[in-house]
């Protein structure tokens, strides 16, 4: 693998491509990982969800061929669904057994770009209703991959997802170089019973 797209987008959620930037880089720097770019429509700065900007490196028609290309969510997302240039986009760098990873509800742009059809996936907990009558065939877990297909749930979620892809692709070793490194190791403390909800998936209930 030699090149990692980040997709970024007006309203994108900062830590939905933020976190696996951060791990992606990481592989880069310290196990020989992918150079990792970001990719906008236009090229300039991208102003995120919180007010955070970003600078996209390349605009859709002058991005080198990526290997795998991440596709953040954010509720920006479901306005880009109706964006047939950037669905375009992801469409063609999701064909022909790429990977492609989704964060969030960026799952949804995966799903105008017709990529989930016969495909599990996953999301954000409060559109997994959505996602299921929309007919993709939703897990309810943190993460699941499907061949060349990569899905999280919502925003630090895809941080796991991001060292799951690199374990997979590159090997156990290259991800715990990267995971500790970043030195993420989450704490296990749970705060509340939110996560105990009757619309919660269930591998929150499972925590």
């Amino acid at each position: 693998m030699k090149r990692l797209g980040f997709l970024a987008y007006t309203g994108v959620e900062e830590l939905d491509l933020v976190g696996p930037w951060e791990m992606a880089t990481m592989w880069n720097a310290y196990a020989g990982g992918p150079e990792c770019l970001v990719v906008a429509q236009e090229r300039g700065t991208v102003r995120c969800a919180k007010g955070l900007g970003i600078a996209a490196d390349h605009d859709f028609s002058t991005c080198p061929s990526l290997d795998a290309l991440v596709v953040p969510g954010g509720f920006a997302a479901f306005n880009e669904m109706r964006n047939e240039n950037l669905v375009g986009f992801v469409r063609n760098n999701g064909g022909e057994g790429k990977n492609i990873l989704s964060v969030c509800s960026g799952s949804f742009i995966l799903l105008a770009a017709g990529l989930l059809e016969n495909r599990r996936a996953t999301s954000h907990w409060k559109v997994l209703g959505r996602l299921r009558e929309a007919g993709v065939s939703v897990v309810e877990e943190r993460f699941v991959r499907d061949g060349n297909v990569w899905s999280s749930g919502g925003v630090s979620a895809g941080v796991d997802l991001m060292l799951h892809f690199i374990a997979e692709t590159a090997g156990a070793e290259v991800a715990c170089a990267v995971q500790h490194n970043a030195e993420y190791y989450p704490s296990r403390t749970v705060y509340g019973s939110a996560h105990l909800g009757p619309d919660m998936p269930a591998y929150m209930k499972r925590i």
